[in-house]
């Protein structure tokens, strides 16, 4: 901070097809801001630090309180949450750039699609039989609950994703989050029924194998997920699926 300055250099592109560049602010101080609230000052004054009038940052957001994942960007060289990260905390300038393993729709905001399609890949759903009533659900173990219940907080920020060296784009792996999710649904009672379908997903191309176990998802997590163990058990699942597939032949 700076004569009670905050100054925020941010990585700018108009649209996918230009160059990014850098433009650089100052955000007059108050206490407890937060990123988010840094980008809303520019939104409300578009001037950058050399006294320029420029366009308003784009970024995106919505519950803002950790739970939708959707401001996640690279601050200060981290990938974290814009709404839960507070200026007090940060050294400066502060740097904002947008997820790199995302395609960049304009400025801070990319397009995670790839990883709502992962997701449809490894099922990540409990199917149901047409919408009458089935009766009360089944129930679940105490134990199984415990175990799930981390895996059930991801909130795909992409966090995992952008923090993982075998996601690139010379690679096809599918990244930690949607695998976790094969783990939690697989848990499932009822999603147990189509658990075969789940490690068959994984066991292909971008799928468990490309995992390099470099553990850096677990590291970056918002949500403390055990994203290792969880990887380590499916690796023992898709072991004697992959047993059980070569014995049915």
């Amino acid at each position: 901070m700076s004569e009670n300055y905050v100054l925020l250099k941010i990585k700018r592109q108009p649209d996918p097809h230009r160059s990014p560049y850098w433009e650089e602010f100052k955000i007059p101080y108050k206490e407890k801001m937060n990123v988010i609230s840094l980008l809303m000052e520019i939104q409300k004054n578009p001037v950058n630090a050399r006294g320029e009038s420029t366009t308003p940052v784009v970024w995106e957001c919505n519950c803002l309180e950790e739970v939708c994942g959707a401001c996640t960007m690279v601050i200060n060289g981290i990938a974290r949450q814009a709404c839960s990260t507070l200026v007090d905390q940060l050294a400066q300038p502060i740097v904002l750039e947008p997820l790199s393993k995302f395609p960049v729709i304009r400025d801070l905001m990319v397009d995670r699609t790839v990883m709502f399609e992962n997701l449809k890949k490894v099922k990540a759903w409990i199917p149901i039989d047409g919408t009458h009533d089935l009766g009360p659900g089944p129930r679940m173990a105490q134990k199984v609950q415990e175990e799930c219940y981390p895996i059930s907080r991801c909130m795909t920020c992409g966090c995992c994703m952008e923090a993982c060296p075998n996601v690139n784009n010379k690679s096809k792996f599918m990244g930690p989050a949607p695998l976790a999710q094969v783990k939690l649904f697989n848990s499932h009672p009822t999603g147990a029924m189509n658990q075969e379908e789940r490690l068959d997903a994984i066991m292909g191309v971008g799928g468990i194998t490309d995992c390099g176990n470099a553990q850096n998802c677990v590291k970056v997590c918002p949500k403390q997920i055990p994203l290792t163990k969880t990887i380590a058990q499916l690796n023992r699942d898709t072991t004697l699926r992959g047993i059980k597939r070569w014995l049915g032949r």
